[in-house]
């Protein structure tokens, strides 16, 4: 049976720069596929390619095939169609994501009004029904309030409401917590996976918060300089990394360290930033990788297929991974 979703060796280009370079992965009705990495890895502009969102002048290369149809290539008539229907995405900010001057009502009913054959009392009961569904206290009141009268977590659900308004059967939410606090984002990572269940939507979360990820999520794919350098099970990849930038970005991470304190001195680091790999050979994480040896100058590391579902672009895996039946990723 075919996935949901089947990204193929999807690049992104903007002249000479390539900064979503061949990702691959799939999603699948009722899972949670979560995309980790640091700023400029390229999460949130595979997000925007499988939305239809790009800028005009990016070239987009690859398959994005969902629900059996590539949509790259797809004029955006036809993207227009799968836009809020079948394929939603969650912003990070609600508070420029929403229009100001119109209610959040408005906002909603305007979402099915494009894609329901519904009037604008069917959609207006509707909306009040969706602003039930995300948990907005005294919906039928709140219909007709501005963006502005609600708190963060509020318009964060409203946001949701209108990308789950349609049913669609994928949702993309990119970095949909980072700007609340701890308890909202548990509430809203809450109804987000309920929503999943409940609709049996496939959730693709993109987020910076590895604890997050092992709470949530079914999947991980980790992104680095525009490449996928590791996938598998949460609990598989944070028990054992393979790549050094996966444990890099463990050992980084407060949320994993239950035990830590302040006091006991400094959390490790990853030394440098992501640099533009333009013109680059070899290893785009050499100049930060604290194993890199001198093959790491001259060849790009291909994905390795490992057991129970394991990837890792890195020949250098631990000597389990080395011992396992490896073969080359198409």
């Amino acid at each position: 049976m075919a996935n949901l979703l089947d990204v193929s060796n999807f690049s992104v280009g903007f002249g000479s720069a390539e900064p979503v370079k061949g990702v691959s992965f799939s999603a699948n009705p009722g899972e949670m596929l979560a995309i980790v990495g640091e700023s400029g890895s390229g999460k949130s502009l595979t997000a925007l390619g499988l939305m239809g969102l790009l800028p005009r002048h990016a070239r987009a290369g690859g398959e994005i095939r969902f629900d059996g149809r590539n949509l790259v290539g797809l004029s955006e008539r036809e993207l227009r169609r799968i836009r809020g229907r079948d394929i939603a995405m969650i912003f990070q900010e609600p508070m420029t994501s929403l229009n100001p001057v119109l209610t959040i009502g408005d906002q909603i009913i305007e979402v099915l009004r494009i894609h329901e054959d519904l009037s604008r009392r069917q959609a207006r009961e509707r909306a009040i029904a969706l602003l039930d569904l995300v948990s907005i206290p005294e919906a039928r009141r709140r219909i007709d309030d501005y963006p502005h009268q609600l708190s963060g977590g509020m318009r964060q659900r409203v946001m949701i409401a209108i990308a789950v308004a349609c049913n669609p059967k994928l949702l993309i939410a990119d970095e949909a917590t980072t700007a609340l606090d701890v308890t909202i984002q548990a509430q809203v990572l809450q109804l987000l996976d309920n929503l999943r269940v409940q609709l049996n939507m496939a959730v693709i979360l993109i987020t910076h918060d590895l604890g997050i990820v092992a709470q949530w999520a079914d999947r991980v794919v980790v992104m680095y300089a525009g490449r996928k350098i590791e996938e598998g099970l949460p609990g598989e990849v944070f028990d054992r990394p393979y790549h050094p930038y996966t444990n890099g970005l463990l050992s980084a991470s407060p949320r994993l360290k239950a035990d830590y304190h302040y006091r006991d001195g400094p959390l490790s680091e990853i030394p440098g930033s992501i640099v533009s790999a333009a013109g680059e050979k070899g290893c785009s994480f050499r100049p930060r990788c604290p194993v890199a040896r001198p093959a790491c100058a001259s060849t790009v590391p291909q994905l390795i297929a490992l057991p129970a579902g394991r990837q890792v672009a890195c020949p250098y895996v631990p000597a389990i991974a080395e011992k396992a039946h490896v073969a080359s990723v198409g």
